[in-house]
Parts: C-alpha cells; sequence; structure tokens
C-alpha cells in the first residue's frame, strides 16, 4: 500500500494528462491479478465498487478516537489538525507524523488492506469497526495511513479523472479505450474492468440485472438558442422534474430501486415496488422519484421527508405518496427471459420499446411527456409551462443519442433558469474544502426582516459555495478575516457589509434558517460592490416569490392510453 501512496503522489504531482497515464499505466502493468482490481478500485476513491452496496460505516469519532490513540495526542487534536487543512487525509497523516509515529510490523499490501475494509464494513458496532481499523493503521507509516484515510473518505485530491484511469487501464493491457469504456459501463466496476483488460477478456463484460449502472448525464446550456446549436432541430424535449433520479431493475417479483449514486433505496418506496412486481416485462428502466397526489407533482420538500427513510411509516406513506415517472429504457425483456441491453440503441428506438410497455399510471408508474419541438420560440415557451407546472427547467435530447452512463455528452442537455435573484448580505463564512481547503468560500447570507415588530433584523435564508471565481474567493477571503466579528471553529461570523446576488431555484418554507425559508440550488451570480446592506432585499420579497412558486400548476406524464412522441 505504500508503493500506491507514492504513485498516487506522483500523479498528484503533474498536470499533464499524457504523464499521469503513463504512470499509472506503468503500475497498473507491475501488479499481480490479487492486487490489481483492488489497487484500481481505490484509485476511483472509494474502498468498494461503485456497483458495491457496502459501506464502512466509520464515524468521525471513531476515526478522531483511534488516531489520536495512536498518535499518543490528547482528544480533539484531529479536529485542529482538520481545521487547518480542511481535509481529512492530511489530518490524519499530519498528526502521526508530528507525534512520531512508527508503523509496527509489516506495512498492509493493497489486498490486505482490501480485506480489511471488506472486515471492517462486515463488522457490527463502532468499536468492533474502529479496531479493525486501528490494527492497519498501526502497521502504516503516516504517508501508507494518509492514502488509506483518502480512500476511506472518498476524497482523493490527486487531480485524477475517471478518463485517466481507463486511459491508463487500455494503455497498460494494450487494449482499445472504446472497450475499457463499454466495460466499465456495464460492470460498474473498474477494478474487475481491468482483470477482463489483463486477460484480453472486455468482451465478457456483461449487463447483470441489480448491479446498477451510472446515469447518464446531461451538460447544461444557457439558453435555447445554444440547445439548438449544439443539436440542431428538432429536439425531443421533456419536464426536467423536481425529484429523484432513480434506476429501477425488475426480475420477475423482484424490484431494486437505485439512486444517481447507485445506492439502494428500495425499503423506502414499498409502493414503487409493489406496482412494478405485477407487471409483465423485466429489464430496468432509468427515471425520477416524485412525490404524487391528485395527479400532481408534490413539492420537492415534501418529497424530501422520505429521504433516507428504510422504513417509512404508514402515516408518512399516505402524507406523501410516491409515483415513478420512466424517461427511458436500459433492457428490456420478457419475464423470466434474459434482459437485453438497450444502451446502444437510439433513444427514440428505447422510448418506442418504453411506451410499448403501457406502463398504468394509476398503479404509480407514468411516462414523462415528450413532444418535438423545431425552433427557439416554442422552446421558450414550452421552458416557461414546465416551471408553471413547479418543475426545474427542461431536458432538451437527441432522438438519435444512445445511453453513455456516467458520461456528459451532448446528446442531453438540460435547460434550467434562476427563477429570479435576490439581493443579500453575507453574514458568516465557513472555510471550504475540497480545491477550496484554506479560503473562506461557503457564504452563509441573509435579508432584512421588514415584518411589524422585527426592527429590520437580518434572517438567514441560505448558504452558497458556488459562482465567485478563484480571484475573487482570495480577495473576499482576505477581507473577510479582517472584519471577522467572531470564530466558531471554522466558521467566521463577519461584519454584515458584503452584498452577494443570489440565483436559485426554487424558494421552499424551512425551519433551518432564520427567515423560515430556503433556497433550492442558490448560487452567487455576483459580488455587488455598489449596494450597501440596507438594500438588501426583504423578507416580505421572499415570500410573494414563495407564493408565486406555490400557485404552480400541475404537470403532465404521458398514460397509457396516449402514444408517440408529439
Amino acid at each position: 500500500m505504500r508503493r500506491w501512496a507514492e504513485v498516487a503522489q506522483s500523479i498528484s504531482a503533474t498536470s499533464r494528462t499524457s504523464h499521469k497515464t503513463a504512470l499509472l499505466a506503468e503500475y497498473l502493468r507491475s501488479l499481480e491479478p490479487e492486487e490489481l482490481a483492488p489497487a484500481v478500485t481505490f484509485l476511483t476513491g472509494r474502498p468498494f465498487a461503485q456497483s458495491d452496496q457496502r459501506t464502512l460505516g466509520l464515524g468521525w469519532a471513531a476515526i478522531a478516537g483511534l488516531i489520536e490513540g495512536l498518535a499518543g495526542s490528547a482528544a480533539g487534536a484531529l479536529g485542529a489538525e482538520y481545521n487547518r487543512s480542511s481535509d481529512l487525509a492530511t489530518a490524519v497523516g499530519d498528526l502521526l507524523a508530528g507525534h512520531g509515529h512508527q508503523p509496527a510490523g509489516e506495512p498492509p499490501s493493497v489486498a490486505e488492506v482490501a480485506a480489511a475494509f471488506g472486515a471492517i464494513a462486515e463488522a457490527r458496532g463502532a468499536a468492533a469497526k474502529a479496531e479493525l481499523m486501528r490494527r492497519l493503521l498501526e502497521r502504516s507509516d503516516p504517508q501508507t495511513a494518509r492514502a488509506i484515510v483518502r480512500v476511506l473518505s472518498g476524497d482523493m485530491r490527486i487531480g485524477l479523472r475517471s478518463g485517466h484511469l481507463e486511459a491508463a487501464v487500455a494503455a497498460a493491457f494494450d487494449v482499445p479505450l472504446a472497450d475499457v469504456q463499454w466495460a466499465g459501463m456495464l460492470t460498474g466496476d473498474m477494478g474487475q474492468t481491468a482483470l477482463l483488460a489483463r486477460r484480453g477478456a472486455l468482451a465478457e463484460a456483461e449487463l447483470v440485472l441489480f448491479r446498477p449502472l451510472k446515469t447518464m448525464l446531461a451538460s447544461p446550456v444557457a439558453d435555447e438558442a445554444e440547445a439548438f446549436r449544439r443539436l440542431g432541430a428538432p429536439v425531443w424535449v421533456e419536464d426536467k422534474y423536481d425529484g429523484i433520479r432513480a434506476q429501477l431493475h425488475k426480475q420477475g417479483r423482484e424490484i431494486r430501486l437505485y439512486t444517481r449514486d447507485l445506492k439502494d433505496v428500495t425499503s423506502g418506496y414499498p409502493e414503487i415496488v409493489e406496482a412494478a412486481a405485477g407487471q409483465p416485462w423485466d429489464g430496468i428502466l432509468d427515471g425520477e422519484l416524485l412525490g404524487w397526489r391528485d395527479g400532481q407533482a408534490l413539492p420537492f420538500l415534501q418529497l424530501q421527508t422520505r429521504l433516507g427513510r428504510k422504513k417509512p411509516p404508514p402515516a408518512l406513506l399516505e402524507q406523501v405518496p410516491v409515483i415513478y415517472v420512466a424517461f427511458d429504457a436500459l433492457a428490456l425483456s420478457e419475464v423470466g427471459a434474459p434482459a437485453k441491453p438497450l444502451l446502444r440503441q437510439p433513444l427514440s428506438e428505447r422510448r418506442a420499446r418504453l411506451e410499448a410497455l403501457r406502463l398504468p399510471e394509476t398503479a404509480g408508474f407514468g411516462i414523462a411527456q415528450l413532444i418535438r419541438v423545431a425552433d427557439e420560440e416554442v422552446l421558450r415557451a414550452t421552458f416557461d409551462e414546465a416551471r408553471v407546472r413547479g418543475n426545474e427547467g427542461l431536458m432538451v435530447k437527441d432522438p438519435d443519442s444512445i445511453y453513455t452512463p456516467g458520461r456528459r455528452g451532448f446528446g442531453w442537455l438540460k435547460l434550467k433558469k434562476a427563477l429570479t435573484t435576490l439581493d443579500c448580505v453575507v453574514v458568516g463564512v465557513e472555510v471550504g474544502h475540497g480545491k477550496r481547503h484554506g479560503v473562506l468560500s461557503d457564504y452563509t447570507f441573509a435579508v432584512i426582516n421588514d415584518q411589524s415588530g422585527s426592527d429590520g433584523r437580518l434572517v438567514t435564508i441560505g448558504k452558497a459555495y458556488s459562482g465567485l471565481t478563484d480571484a475573487e474567493i482570495a480577495d473576499m477571503t482576505e477581507w473577510f478575516r479582517a472584519h471577522t466579528v467572531r470564530q466558531l471553529g471554522r466558521f467566521h461570523v463577519v461584519e454584515p457589509t458584503v452584498v452577494v446576488e443570489v440565483a436559485f431555484d426554487v424558494i421552499h418554507r424551512s425551519a433551518r434558517h432564520d427567515s423560515g425559508f430556503a433556497l433550492r440550488f442558490p448560487r452567487i451570480h455576483r459580488l455587488r460592490p455598489d449596494k450597501g446592506p440596507h438594500e438588501v432585499d426583504t423578507l416580505s420579497t421572499v415570500e410573494r416569490l414563495h407564493a408565486a412558486y406555490e400557485q404552480g400548476g400541475k404537470f403532465r406524464v404521458i398514460t397509457h392510453g396516449e402514444r408517440g412522441a408529439g
């Protein structure tokens, strides 16, 4: 594992794609089969393959306790190191190195680390899990411990993208890159794909039910004109629903639902399982879980009450019923026959196969409404209608596009526009994460409470960490540090004088903020140095915008009695 850590460090030290690929290919070629699969899996930033549902279940308290014990440091020492680096792996390595930690016994191999991760996933109870991790880390020097925790936390920070890893596997074993990509899509397991490439057996990769595929991603476009520049005319258009992306796998009466990050959430949606179990087909659908009542999608805030519930109580099932709205078919067959992949079929063919299923809306299913659009004015009007129906915007698709799991290309586009913007004043900032660790990049902002008896105090309404350039964040970090009123760990309470214009998609009620409202998908549109804190928007404005959103109408799905794409 020490060598894996050294290779990862070498990859991090170069910005040249060709050099990253060459370094990695040389390393992969040198590995024995039992080391190859876990080494590649770890390079994806995961302890297990993406399609593997196991989790380690090690929380901050357990990690902090065992690391501080190994280092012989005081309680809270890891938290102090983390506040300096904003990176758990770096904090672990620095704390162990700073206290002179020396490994005991032989250093662990990649295969031994993989076996330890498996044992931790199987162990029951925090203490048992922490003891297994302690045994692993006590054999590791600080650099190796840093690498192990980096995999455990999923925060690699070495500048290695999935494309680099695929190219390295292809180069290491002299196989076509396209074959590596296709096998990786089907298996959801780059470690297994690397083994197949080593044996020259990539053609053996196959789609398997209940092994979730990565979802196809859409590229954002700024406006209707860009959509047509990318795809030409006509385009296929669907509403972009404000729900949860979900992949439905069915074989007989066995049903599984997977989110876009491939997590199994089946038990949380028993009404969908019941509705799907009796359907006369097997296969995989791509779609959206929506809160649904009386032919209308419920606001996402209501659906959110069901997130993370493994066994929602009957009262919640009645309060927030859910429907599965399908928009693509990835594999289909008759019940009992092997499901045939449709990924390389054009969208037009996949859509026809989907409609032929005649999914019954009354039984918890629907099919996304699809129309053909040939000019910008119609697309603009369609977008406005989608927003009135309470949806996020539009999906604009090429009817000839194939399904490319995990890829963000231009076969599918997403057209979203901010509902509006609000001028807000920044009242707090926090140290960022990832590439923005060490700078103050997470902004908490507020509006003026102009309600009777409030005395014009500021009330928080949201938090955003995207929208500003690195240069702007660096300049504002310096300013905020000089104007910090009080510091609470990583959070700085600052003088409320900096005004930002904040874009967002939806306003909903929330007890999380003092205002009683929260913004969905907030992002900083721009700094407003021309405005003072007394000129920011008011709570009354927020209430009016929320009321306008709540007045949105119903959205449409295609029932089994309707056919065609427009």
